[in-house]
């Protein structure tokens, strides 16, 4: 069970962005589809700390894209950052 758990969250996290960025229409999926997925899934016995921590980032971004609807994606996802030299780092978290 847990295994299909852990495939279910790699799944989850690879498309709920693209899916609440869309396209020119908007949204393909809604944040309240991809909450009442997580949910769902926190309501699975035994998760592992590391399966409830990855649901609660979901869950975050969640949280974000709500606050700040597409612009989100760029305020969590990924941040620029200059080292000594001028050249333009970038770190992505997730």
């Amino acid at each position: 069970m847990n295994r299909l758990i852990d495939q279910e969250i790699a799944h989850i996290s690879r498309v709920m962005w693209p899916s609440l960025l869309g396209d020119m229409g908007g949204a393909i999926l809604s944040s309240g589809y991809w909450r009442m997925r997580l949910h769902a899934l926190l309501d699975a016995p035994f998760l592992t700390k590391v399966q409830l921590c990855a649901l609660d980032s979901l869950l975050l971004q969640l949280d974000e894209y709500d606050r700040h609807g597409p612009d989100a994606y760029l305020t969590p996802a990924a941040s620029a950052v200059k080292n000594d030299r001028g050249i333009e780092a970038v770190a992505v978290h997730g």
